[in-house]
This record gives C-alpha cells, structure tokens and sequence, in this order.
C-alpha cells in the first residue's frame, strides 16, 4: 500500500464490547472517503478479547491492523506505538468508545491545508457539544486540571485531554520519539512538545458523547498533575534536548 493519507490510531484496553461499533463507524465513514486511510488498533495487553475481535474484522475492514501487546504499558505508551508505527501523512489518534466520530476529522482538514501541523479537538471551546453532560465531579476535576496544565505547560489550551488528535507525519515522528510518559499525562506532554518544536496547532471544537463506563478515575487525575511537574522540570532541564528557546 502507498502511503495513507491518514492513518487512524486506537488504543485499546478491555474494549471488546465497545470496539466493534467503533470500528464499523470508522469503517463506514472512511470507505465513503476519496482520501487513502488504514486502521491500526493497539491493544495495550488486554485482558479479555480485544485482540481477538480486531482479527475478526482484520478480513472485513479495509486496511485495518492489529499492534498486540501481551502487557499492558499505558495508554501514553500504545498511542506513542501506534503513531510511529503508521504511515500516513496525517495521524489521527482516537478512543476506542468512539466518544468522538472519526466524521469529526474532516473538520480538521481545512486547518492543515491552512498549514497547521497539527489540529486537537476540544471539549471546552466556542462551539463544542457534549451529549449527555459531565458529572459536576468530573467536570470540577477536569476544569481545576487544565487551569494547573495551561499555568504550567499550556496557556490558552482549553482542552490538553481530548482524546481525538491529529498530527502531521513530521511532528508525529518528532514528537512522539521524544515522549517519555507512558500513563495519562502524555496529550500534555505531546503538546508541549509541539509548542517547543514550534508546530503550528489549532484547537477546534467536536461533539463529545460522554460514555458514563470511562475508565478514568480519580487517581489517573492526579497521575496527570504529577506527570505534568515532571514534565516541566524536564523542559527547564532540556532533558529532550531540544534546546528550545520556548522553555
């Protein structure tokens, strides 16, 4: 195959149940596309048929892949995998619950050829939907989390977590080489990152379905405040050696 227009990584942990309509939707939606695309999910060692139920559909889906890991490294870990893995000229990363429509990155496409290298969907900008809402919990956790992010890493980016993400093929190989979190904290990471590297990066708003069964807890809340100190102190160190007058 020459090289995809897109690829389109999923990381994948226990997802046997939510994974097949995930995929059908991608499926459905890219098979409609006049642009070249593949597929690759990265099972993170899952624990139950993950894996399994991506090779029934290795036969069904265009261009569909499986990256299987026999232990479990971390979400940060597989998305790091799978988008140095990929070969297309833009690397969509999204979840597995399909919590954003893969019909979300058309939107995106207009940035790039406005010369963006890379485009994040975002829950808390002008414009986003979230159906049904958030808990208030979640979304105290949430709002307190990215207000210490944007102080730190991130000013004016609105939404660090989202987990539906575009990269150019460049800044995904740069970047993603350079990523040492292996846990939640690595869209942080990534970003800041990009602004380092000096990427061009816009944030647009999507439509968000909130699945109440996330895995995310409390603690994964504060694993992404610790990792976003550490992170810090890695760019005033230059523990990257990017030598970037930004930091």
């Amino acid at each position: 195959m020459a090289k995809p227009f897109l690829s389109v990584i999923i990381p994948a942990y226990n997802e046997a149940k939510r994974l097949p309509l995930t995929l059908i939707d991608i499926d459905k939606h890219l098979d409609d596309q006049e642009y070249s695309y593949e597929i690759i999910v990265v099972d993170d060692g899952s624990t139950d048929d993950t894996a399994e139920i991506v090779k029934r559909f290795i036969p069904l889906i265009n261009n569909l892949k499986l990256i299987e890991n026999q232990e479990n490294k971390g979400k940060g870990a597989v998305v790091r995998q799978g988008m140095l893995s990929a070969k297309g000229l833009w690397r969509l990363f999204m979840d597995a619950d399909n919590s954003t429509s893969i019909v979300e990155f058309n939107k995106m496409i207009t940035y790039f050829k406005s010369g963006y290298d890379i485009v994040i969907g975002s829950r808390s900008v002008k414009g986003s939907r979230l159906l049904p809402s958030q808990s208030i919990c979640k979304r105290f956790l949430g709002n307190v989390g990215n207000l210490i992010i944007q102080a730190m890493l991130l000013p004016k980016v609105w939404d660090s977590q989202c987990g539906f993400k575009c990269f150019s093929d460049d800044a995904a190989e740069k970047i993603f080489s350079l990523t040492k979190i292996d846990k939640w904290g690595f869209d942080a990471e990534a970003l800041a990152l990009a602004k380092a590297l000096k990427y061009r990066m816009k944030e647009i708003p999507i439509f968000w379905v909130n699945d109440f069964r996330s895995y995310v807890k409390f603690r994964d809340y504060l694993q992404v405040l610790f990792e976003t100190v550490k992170i810090r102190w890695w760019l005033w160190r230059d523990a990257y050696d990017i030598k970037s007058d930004k930091y």
